[in-house]
């Protein structure tokens, strides 16, 4: 059984959603990244940089135990060795390849300076505020242009979705209404109605 390490954060929703899609049998293992506990010498053994998620797979690719940190690499190793999610075709795995790191050098970093600036910074810092303001909706609109030709992210439903939704789903706290996005709108609508998803997204329970 794969242990997962996970929060209530987008990221730690990307690798439990990934989990669920792919019917794979996991224990969730909560690390309260408020409290501290990614600083703990047993977690930093999993994840040396001290982030959530991480995954520990007893049965890795040579049968041996494999420990995977960053939540890309673990949608590339889920995909893998479910054979799901991840095209074979060299030309249309490219494409999700780009959308899954738009994801993790765009949406992820940028949503969450947003999320900081807008909810948690202890002191408000206009300029920083209007600049990853600016820069989500700038992302949003780079989305809602592509998803007005496709369905998902890379045409099929793949680990570019899977990695983008988490983020999205918070998007009011960017002072989003996903009503100015009209095709971004029903690609979530689309992503939030899958059963994994929202199996996924309920993990660790609320």
């Amino acid at each position: 059984m794969i242990r997962l390490y996970t929060f209530g954060t987008p990221n730690g929703k990307k690798a439990s959603i990934m989990l669920e899609e792919c019917g794979f049998e996991y224990a969730s293992n909560v690390i309260n990244i408020l409290d501290g506990d990614q600083h703990t010498p047993e977690f930093l053994a999993i994840n040396p940089n001290g982030k959530i998620p991480a995954i520990v797979d007893p049965d890795g690719p040579d049968g041996k135990p494999i420990t995977v940190f960053e939540s890309g690499a673990i949608l590339i190793y889920l995909a893998e060795k479910s054979g799901k999610l991840l095209p074979k075709d060299p030309r249309q795995r490219m494409v999700v390849i780009e959308w899954l790191m738009f994801q993790m050098g765009g949406v992820g970093p940028m949503f969450g300076q947003t999320n900081h600036f807008r909810r948690f910074a202890k002191q408000e810092v206009p300029y920083a505020i209007e600049r990853y303001t600016n820069e989500a909706r700038r992302l949003y609109a780079v989305m809602d242009k592509r998803l007005g030709g496709v369905d998902f992210l890379a045409g099929e439903y793949s680990i570019a979705d899977v990695a983008t939704f988490p983020w999205c789903a918070r998007h009011d706290w960017h002072g989003v209404e996903l009503s100015e996005f009209p095709n971004l709108k029903k690609w979530y609508e689309a992503v939030a109605a899958r059963p994994a998803v929202v199996r996924g997204m309920d993990v660790p329970a609320s």
